[in-house]
């Protein structure tokens, strides 16, 4: 755990906004102290296309939150998100040396997990610990002290492009800013609206970005599923901007001023005013016009989730039902129409347990950053210096081997 008084970070670089949270570690948990935003115009489904656009948009958002917070920011818990994100699960058995297991034998089964074949241009973002057996006996969560002669340890594992986590880093350090950690954004979302029991219990939650939806499941506690679907917030902008015929920057002030997923919830004789194109003047249009536009659209991205969630073959587990978070979660009636789609509860997640000023998060586009800074403050302080040493050296061999291979052929 960090220390009290720490200052932890969360950038969260999406590709609608760039969002930083400030929080300070306190005796009881971690209170928020700044937040900035700023439209992001440098992202595609969730990866870096434009570093400049990029660089610009941090900046801004940690201007911004500096000024609120009254510190300076060096260093930041960066999310990452994006179609190039995989994940599976995969075990790791070790011999325990002297009969009482140790965190190092814990560490040894969990990098044995990790030793599987990846292609050269991705890397491992995270290994997760779902569970560990001693000897016969499973469903042990932390088997430090215990006695044993074999522990195994059942783990899953994130990869993503290398290119990707690069360009996040180099976004950062053009910003002056130090990279604590890359956290995949649905793990950071998770750690700030989700509750305790409903990870026990078996939980969805799926986070509707401005490129992508982005799903994790957590069985008995731990993470069993995660997965990104190539569809987000801005596919509803792109479709009210065709179907109204105006321009996307109206298109999503209308969305979220009148959007509705559910038809049915629309008053048929409410209307709303519809800037047009090229100097025409505003047309008036029913708002049922909208809803028929907004509803096909979320029909197939919550078909697409719960796809998602039958192939993980968990979807009889989730007791808990979904979670929905993000800035695309606020449309009116999104929880319903989800929920009947996926055919189970479904609630809109919003960051909690953050303070005096927990209310500066208490909205789902802030569930990335505030889950960044949770992240954060759980990780130790020499743990984290040690990471941010290894992220400043690190040269990707893999990559660089490839690359010499190359010029090797062509010269």
């Amino acid at each position: 755990m960090a220390n009290k008084g720490d200052i932890i970070v969360g950038l969260d670089i999406g590709t609608t906004k760039v969002a930083a949270v400030v929080g300070e570690v306190t005796e009881d948990g971690t209170d928020i102290i700044g937040i900035g935003s700023h439209p992001s115009a440098g992202l595609h489904k969730g990866v870096v296309v434009n570093i400049d656009a990029t660089c610009d948009s941090i900046n801004k958002a940690v201007d911004e939150a500096e000024q609120m917070a009254g510190v300076e920011i060096s260093t930041v818990y960066a999310g990452i998100a994006g179609g190039h994100i995989s994940s599976f699960n995969n075990n790791g058995i070790v011999a325990v040396k002297n009969r009482e297991i140790t965190k190092g034998d814990v560490d040894r089964v969990i990098e044995q997990a990790k030793a599987v074949a990846i292609p050269l241009d991705r890397e491992v973002i995270h290994a997760i610990p779902q569970g560990y057996v001693v000897d016969d006996q499973d469903g042990v969560r932390n088997p430090i002290g215990m006695n044993g002669v074999r522990l195994e340890g059942n783990v899953h594992i994130i990869t993503g492009a290398v290119t990707s986590a690069q360009n996040i880093v180099k976004c950062a350090q053009r910003c002056n800013l130090n990279v604590a950690d890359i956290v995949l954004e649905q793990i950071a979302s998770s750690n700030s609206v989700l509750y305790d029991d409903e990870k026990e219990l078996g939980v969805a939650m799926v986070d509707i970005g401005g490129g992508t939806t982005d799903l994790i499941i957590y069985v008995d506690g731990a993470v069993a599923h995660t997965s990104v679907i190539s569809i987000g917030g801005k596919h509803l902008t792109a479709d009210i901007a065709m179907g109204l015929r105006t321009p996307k920057s109206e298109a999503e002030i209308i969305k979220k001023l009148h959007g509705c997923a559910l038809l049915r919830l629309v008053d048929p004789d409410e209307t709303i005013e519809v800037p047009s194109v090229g100097g025409r003047p505003p047309v008036i249009q029913p708002k049922e016009v909208l809803a028929h536009i907004i509803e096909p659209r979320i029909e197939e991205m919550f078909m697409l989730v719960q796809r998602a969630i039958l192939e993980s073959g968990y979807a009889e587990l989730l007791a808990s039902g979904l979670v929905v978070t993000g800035g695309a979660s606020l449309l009116e009636g999104l929880p319903e129409a989800a929920e009947e789609i996926i055919g189970m509860p479904v609630r809109r997640g919003i960051p909690f347990g953050f303070g005096e000023m927990g209310d500066l998060v208490a909205n789902p586009i802030y569930a990335t950053g505030a889950g960044l800074v949770n992240y954060g403050a759980r990780m130790d302080s020499h743990l984290r210096s040690k990471v941010i040493r290894a992220r400043e050296q690190k040269v990707y061999p893999k990559v660089l081997s490839r690359m010499s291979g190359w010029f090797k052929e062509i010269f």
